[in-house]
């Protein structure tokens, strides 16, 4: 009797460790393309309204005809524009770097005017036990440290092309179907996962309005400054201004220090280069323009749609951005939002029910 209770427990979770088994191992062996997966994934949710449009006009039942045209105009609106910032970015890498390496550029120049004009400043320094020379090695080891990473960056770009290409394509590959049978996939995967369908849908809309919530308005916050402070440098002279305005776009995915990390230095060393007029004019848009955009903007199309808190908010992007990389900026509130929404599910049906 206990050898035929034991047979029927096994029989009964057996398949149930199959399920868990082969889903563990299908997940690592597309481990490496998971990343690629989710941005095609939030390219469908976010191009998904395009799709719709598209399918109206050619046909409702021509749905492979309206992802084919939807994923060629991302191709050539989104992605190429994005390979060719890439290249171009690449390339003011590499002579900014080449620039510091023949020492065309000095990366003590601020402490030399700091010395000349402001004396004062460098007697302080003196009386808390800093020496001028020290600074001068901690400056100049620091920039070597940051032209050196670029240099390493660069040279793995074009040393992972075929990577990045793969990646690319499979991505485009997927958005294709995801915009064709995305509909399907999700119903088949709210039937089959035994949630119950409420809990299931809920937890797919809010995916789908915390990551385009988050891409969206990240984005748009980010790109708006990244344009602008490249294009300030550009007219103030600046020399690798393509190369600023990308740093100050990525750097303005962080919810706090943001673009102003790049652009805020950069009026240090114009007023150390004789340049106050150049100076104050790029001081005055950085905090007035660019500085109202991020808070304006900001809340205004992350916080609001994606109905968290900024703390939130800057918690869950940081730490998306330190285990996912930049993709993270996504990630991170999207699981956070996730976890929220399970923990409200749990204390709706069963908080209060042990008592």
């Amino acid at each position: 009797m206990v050898e035929d209770r034991i047979f029927k427990v096994v029989r009964a979770n057996l398949f149930f460790i199959l399920v868990g088994v082969t889903t563990i191992a299908f997940l690592g062996m597309i481990g490496q393309f998971l990343i690629t997966v989710l941005w095609a994934i939030v390219l469908t949710m976010i191009f998904y309204g395009l799709f719709k449009w598209i399918r109206v006009r050619v046909g409702e039942n021509r749905r492979g005809l309206a992802a084919a045209i939807t994923s060629v105009l991302i191709f050539f609106f989104v992605i190429i524009p994005f390979i060719l910032l890439t290249i171009a970015l690449v390339n003011q890498g590499l002579e900014v770097y080449q620039s510091i390496e023949t020492g065309e550029v000095d990366p003590n120049f601020v402490v030399d005017y700091v010395e000349r004009q402001l004396p004062g400043i460098y007697d302080m320094l003196g009386e808390a036990g800093i020496s001028p020379n020290s600074v001068r090695e901690k400056i100049t080891n620091l920039v070597g440290t940051v032209s050196q990473f670029v240099a390493t960056k660069v040279l793995s770009f074009g040393g992972n092309l075929i990577n990045i290409f793969v990646q690319f394509t499979l991505m485009l590959y997927l958005l294709f179907f995801f915009l064709k049978d995305g509909k399907q996939v999700m119903q088949r995967i709210i039937d089959t996962i035994p949630m119950g369908n409420v809990r299931e849908r809920q937890l797919f809309e809010r995916f789908a309005q915390v990551s385009k919530a988050t891409l969206k308005g990240t984005l748009v916050v980010a790109l708006v400054q990244g344009t602008i402070g490249g294009l300030i440098f550009m007219i103030l002279g600046i020399p690798a201004a393509l190369l600023w305005g990308v740093a100050m776009t990525l750097l303005a995915l962080l919810p706090v220090g943001g673009s102003a990390i790049v652009w805020l230095p950069a009026v240090v060393i114009l007023f150390a280069q004789g340049h106050p007029v150049k100076a104050i004019i790029l001081l005055v848009v950085g905090s007035l323009i660019i500085g109202l955009v991020d808070n304006l903007l900001r809340p205004l199309l992350v916080g609001r749609d994606t109905e968290m808190p900024d703390y939130l908010v800057l918690i869950s992007t940081l730490g998306g951005i330190t285990y996912f990389g930049l993709s993270g900026f996504v990630i991170g509130p999207t699981i956070a939002a996730l976890f929220i929404t399970v923990w409200e599910m749990m204390g709706r049906d069963y908080g209060g029910k042990s008592a």
